[in-house]
């Protein structure tokens, strides 16, 4: 409590991620960051957390997970056909996703897009991954496809079960 207060007193939207995992060992609940920061605190979490409404705002928690960034990534480095990774292809997946987070989704204090549009999410990160191989000469699927985000898509398993009755 002591810290998030402090960090409120001190920042204008504190940032707050209680990254402990499971969500018993969180160091604070999302309804206590926004409690104890007087619904100021934008908050991520390493497990998942309820929204929370304060003083009639709903704020909806982020989920700090790898699961945001490592699919994307590995995907991004299968589809080209990458043969070294670069420190410049982690960078480019977490730009990718940073720049799917909407001035909406500030507003609602979420610092990730939503987990539902993941496929989506996947996909523009794997070909932001494949663009950096491509440009750092260690990509060996060839040619480059022209759009990376509809090969991406077009290479995702989409698993689709038959009714038996």
């Amino acid at each position: 409590k002591e810290v998030v207060e402090a960090m409120a007193c001190m920042n204008k939207r504190p940032l707050i991620m209680a990254l402990s995992n499971p969500t018993s060992q969180a160091e604070c609940t999302a309804e206590e960051a926004y409690t104890w920061s007087e619904g100021r605190v934008v908050f991520a979490s390493g497990s998942p957390f309820p929204s929370f409404e304060y003083d009639g705002k709903l704020n909806i928690p982020g989920q700090a997970n790898n699961c945001y960034i490592f699919p994307g990534f590995g995907f991004g480095l299968v589809m080209s056909g990458t043969i070294r990774v670069h420190d410049d292809m982690l960078l480019a997946a977490s730009e990718a996703l940073a720049a799917q987070v909407t001035e909406e989704h500030y507003a609602k204090g979420m610092i990730y897009p939503p987990f539902a549009d993941i496929r989506k999410i996947s996909a523009h990160i794997a070909a932001s991954v494949a663009a950096k191989a491509y440009e750092l000469g260690v990509a060996t699927r060839l040619p480059r496809p022209a759009d990376l985000v509809k090969y991406a898509e077009s290479c995702m398993y989409t698993p689709n079960y038959r009714s038996y009755r």
